[in-house]
């Protein structure tokens, strides 16, 4: 399981859960941050600082929310 950044991201871009992730797992990429679900540990320390809270349990998603873990993965997938 991993953490994903939503839409309220995009354009906010503030940066806070980039600071607090211990594994560096965050980066951002042209429109907003982006975890990668191969790396990111689930502590959730993110969550806590992200000023629009953007950023859920990849299982807590919905349906329509699930685009956004396919666009975290084929943004590292394409570095």
């Amino acid at each position: 399981m991993a953490f994903v950044i939503l839409d309220p991201c995009r354009g906010e871009k503030s940066g806070e859960c980039v600071t607090v992730c211990p594994v560096d797992c965050i980066e951002e990429g042209p429109e907003q941050f982006y975890i990668d679900p191969d790396i990111c540990i689930d502590c959730g320390a993110c969550v806590s600082v992200c000023p629009v809270d953007a950023i859920v349990e990849e299982y807590d998603m919905t349906p329509e929310q699930e685009k956004y873990l396919d666009e975290a993965e084929e943004f590292f997938a394409n570095r």
